[in-house]
Formats: structure tokens, C-alpha cells, sequence
């Protein structure tokens, strides 16, 4: 009789549900973030474009609904190409720029009627919405063209040498504009090259930190207690030195001046930690700015300036000069909550008040408390793009936003510092929110690299919570990109 073959029951396999990736949730909670906030930019530009309108005209302006949807279609389709293009980004960098762009705006549509009323001059919000959108299509190009921020590397020496030719050119262009000569002219068009020189001035010197960081943290001599530069890496900071000196003695751009040497000092304490370079870069600027001002007309007059407002005020109202003892009264006029949109006076501030004096109405027209919420936008945007470096895992990505947030901190300080009295005035525009196409595009530019940046280290991230074992924030990627270099900011 055969042997019975016992009958084996097997349980069905259990059923595991599909894995939620956790990259993919991150990235859905930062773009819907990011969605949010645009609808809120959206609403705060419309109801101020509007306020401005009731105050100015006594009615809703005719263009309210035109302008509302300017806004959302620029917003959503940036929306777009940060979603499709870069996922991971950090979903504030975009909002706080088209939030501050937006402003510049309903700014512009406010002080339109009034300079036009008094100096008969021509409108420039429609320019300026114009610029708005070909800087946000250059941002989104950008993003497509650029895959990965580690590409411009290759491209430093090329960046450096178009930066320099850039940054000299305007010298050999007859006139000058009101005292700088800091334009380009093209037949019936002109543009800054300054504005497009320190973002290329930023990937130069972020790939060159990146390859002699080392020599330049390790090495050199001590003296009083610190530790000196080494003479072969000293050679490149005085050629940077002499040419921001040449800028402003020949072209008469402090504003240009300061913020290239200022970015190199901050770049490179940023990937040396050492404080010689500090006390370094601020002797050689401190001397070189007595030097150029005590000769150089022109800056020895806004040195001059600087010093006595109001007694320049007294000797030449009305003649370009008294604009900072203007400014002065028109924050004192602005008190702590300001006049109200569109019931000051910053029409008295002549051809400077829709450039850098913009922040001049601001002050007025809203109060301290209204000019501190915009330095805050613009500290918040520098935060973000502070927070991008610290996260970015290689170091050329790491200078490269460390360098490009420095750059807009730098512009904004020498901006709003020589506006308030604190600094000399340097005519540099505010970035986003003062007229100029030039400084709107390449600030826009400068967004873009950000958000490349961000969306690499926002990969990483998620790709560590997920547990891949290739991702550097895991513990063998970890390992892996410690013995393939040290991090940044490590050598003493």
C-alpha cells in the first residue's frame, strides 16, 4: 500500500503594500508649499497695486485685473518649471523673489504719476513688467538648460576672462550716468554688465577655492598671531584688489567696486575660515578707498556728501547732490507706519527715485515698519540661499550659493546703507525692486543657480531618508565622499 503523501497547506504570501517613497512625499510638500505662498504673493502685489490706485487716483486702477493676472501666469509658470525641473528646490527662494519683484512693481505704478506730474518723464511699470518676464523665461531656461550646477566648473577661466572684459568696457563708452560709468551701448539699447559680472565672478571663484582651498587654509606664515596668506595664492587676491581699484578709479562705480572685493573676502573665509583673510580684506579696501577718494572727484564729492548731508543740501538744492539729505527727511516724514501707499512725496527725490532711492518711499510711504518687513524679504532670501550652501554636499555647489547669497546681501547693503547715510551712496540698483532690466534678468539668473543648487541637495536628502546606500547623507556615501575629499570648511 502506497505511503499516503501528506497534504501540505501553504498560506497565501502576504500582500505588501506598494512603498511610499519618501523623496517623492518631500518634494510634493515643498511645491505645495511653494504653491501657497505664490497665491499669497499674488493677493498681497494685487491688493497693493490696488491701494495705490484708491490713494492716487481715488478708484480701482483700470489695469488691476491686467496686473493680477500678470502676476499669477509669471508665478505659475515659474510654479511649473521649479515642479518639472527641480523638485527638491526649497519651495521659499521662489515666492520671496516674486514677491519682492512685485513690489518693485506696484513701487513703479505708484511713483509713474507722480514723476510724470512733476519732471513730465515717461512711464516705466510697463517696462519693468516686461523685463519682470523676460527675467523669470531666462530663470526657467536656466533651470532646463542647467542639469546640474557642477557643469560651470569647467567653465571658470572662460567666466573669469568675459567677466574682466565685461567689467572694463564700459571705460572705453563716451558719457557716463550721473557720474558712473557703468553702461554698455548697443546701437539704441544698453544694459549693466555689472550685474551679469558678479554672478560669473561667483563661479570663478567658487572653482577656484575648490581646487587651492588647501594651500590657502594650510600654508603661510604667522605674524602677530595670524597666519598670513602664502605669497604664490596672494598673487590672484592682489590682481582682484588692483582691478576693483582700476573699476573705481576709471569707470567711478563704488558700488561695483565694493561688492567684487567684498564677495572675494567672503568667499574666501567661507572656504578657509581663517580671519587673516578678513583683517587682510578690509585694510586693502580701507586703503584703497582712501586712496581713490581722496583723488577721484567724483567719489571724494559723495564722500563729501556723506559726511554733511544738509550742508550739501543747503549749497546745492536741487542739484543731484542734496538727494541724501532728501532721503533723510523723507523717512523722518515717513514716522513708523508711514503716510500711506501713495499719499507721500517721493517724487521730490529727482532721477534716482525709482533706482536705488526706491527704498527712499518705502520708508516714506510705509513707515519703519514697512521698510523693515522688505530688508527682512531680502534677509529671508539671503537665509535660503545661506541654507542652500550649508546643504549642498560638493564644495564647488557649497562656495557657489555661499557666493551668490554674499552678492545680494553685499548689493543690498551698499544700496539701502548709502540710502539711510550709513555708507556713501554708491547708485547701484536695488535688486527686484528698482527699475532696470539689467539687474532684473541677472538677479533672476542668480535664482535659477539657486534653485539647481537646492534641488541637488534636496536629492541627496531624500535619497539618504529613503536609505540609499549611494547617497552622501547615508552613512557608507558618508564615508565614501570623506575619503574621496575633506568637506568644506574643515582645514584650520
Amino acid at each position: 500500500m502506497a505511503a499516503e503523501t501528506p497534504f501540505i497547506t501553504q498560506e497565501p504570501a502576504a500582500v505588501s503594500p506598494p512603498r511610499v517613497r519618501l523623496g517623492s512625499l518631500l518634494a510634493a510638500g515643498h511645491r505645495r508649499t511653494e504653491a501657497l505662498l505664490l497665491l499669497l504673493t499674488v493677493a498681497i502685489t494685487t491688493f497693493g497695486q490696488a491701494q495705490v490706485g484708491l490713494a492716487v487716483h481715488g478708484q480701482l486702477p483700470g489695469n488691476l485685473g491686467q496686473f493680477a493676472l500678470s502676476m499669477a501666469l509669471l508665478s505659475f509658470a515659474a510654479h511649473l518649471a521649479v515642479r518639472r525641473f527641480a523638485p527638491y528646490a526649497d519651495p521659499l527662494i521662489l515666492p520671496l523673489a516674486v514677491l519682492i519683484t512685485g513690489l518693485g512693481l506696484v513701487l513703479l505704478h505708484r511713483l509713474d504719476p507722480a514723476y510724470a506730474a512733476r519732471y513730465g518723464s515717461d512711464p516705466t511699470a510697463g517696462g519693468q513688467l516686461m523685463w519682470s518676464v523676460i527675467g523669470v523665461a531666462v530663470c526657467i531656461g536656466a533651470l532646463v538648460a542647467l542639469r546640474d550646477h557642477r557643469r560651470l566648473q569647467r567653465y571658470i577661466y572662460v567666466m573669469m576672462a568675459v567677466a574682466l572684459v565685461l567689467l572694463m568696457a564700459p571705460a572705453f563708452f563716451p558719457g557716463d550716468t550721473y557720474g558712473a560709468k557703468r553702461w554698455i551701448y548697443l546701437g539704441g539699447l544698453s544694459f549693466q554688465p555689472g550685474e551679469f559680472v558678479k554672478i560669473m565672478i561667483a563661479v570663478f571663484f567658487a572653482g577656484y577655492l575648490t581646487v587651492n582651498r588647501n594651500a590657502l587654509a594650510l600654508t603661510g606664515r604667522k605674524v602677530l598671531g595670524m597666519r598670513l596668506p602664502p605669497g604664490r595664492q596672494f598673487g590672484p587676491i592682489l590682481a582682484i584688489w588692483a582691478v576693483s581699484l582700476l573699476v573705481l578709479i576709471f569707470e567711478r562705480d563704488l558700488g561695483t567696486s565694493l561688492i567684487f572685493f567684498g564677495l572675494f573676502v567672503v568667499m574666501l573665509y567661507a572656504a578657509t575660515q581663517r580671519t587673516s583673510w578678513i583683517v587682510t580684506g578690509l585694510l586693502m579696501a580701507a586703503l584703497g578707498a582712501f586712496v581713490v577718494g581722496s583723488l577721484e572727484p567724483h567719489v571724494h564729492g559723495r564722500v563729501e556728501a556723506w559726511l554733511d548731508p544738509f550742508a550739501v543740501y543747503a549749497k546745492d538744492a536741487g542739484g543731484g547732490s542734496d538727494q541724501l539729505a532728501q532721503a533723510l527727511f523723507s523717512f523722518g516724514s515717513g514716522g513708523l507706519t508711514g503716510t500711506g501707499l501713495g499719499q507721500g512725496h517721493p517724487e521730490l527725490i529727482a532721477f534716482a527715485g525709482r533706482s536705488d532711492f526706491i527704498l527712499t518711499t518705502v520708508g516714506e510711504e510705509l513707515g519703519l515698519a514697512g521698510l523693515t518687513a522688505v530688508l527682512l524679504l531680502y534677509a529671508l532670501l539671503v537665509q535660503r540661499g545661506l541654507r542652500t550652501a550649508l546643504l549642498a554636499r560638493d564644495p564647488f555647489g557649497k562656495l557657489l550659493a555661499a557666493g551668490l547669497s554674499a552678492a545680494l546681501m553685499l548689493q543690498v547693503f551698499v544700496v539701502a546703507g548709502g540710502v539711510t547715510g550709513l555708507i556713501p551712496l554708491t547708485g547701484k540698483a536695488l535688486p527686484f525692486l528698482a527699475k532696470g532690466g539689467s539687474s532684473l534678468v541677472a538677479n533672476w539668473v542668480m535664482i535659477a543657480i539657486l534653485l539647481r543648487i537646492s534641488d541637488s541637495a534636496g536629492r541627496h536628502r531624500a535619497a539618504a531618508a529613503e536609505g540609499d546606500p549611494e547617497a552622501p547623507d547615508s552613512e557608507a556615501g558618508a564615508a565614501a565622499q570623506r575619503h574621496a575629499e575633506p568637506a568644506l570648511g574643515d582645514q584650520r
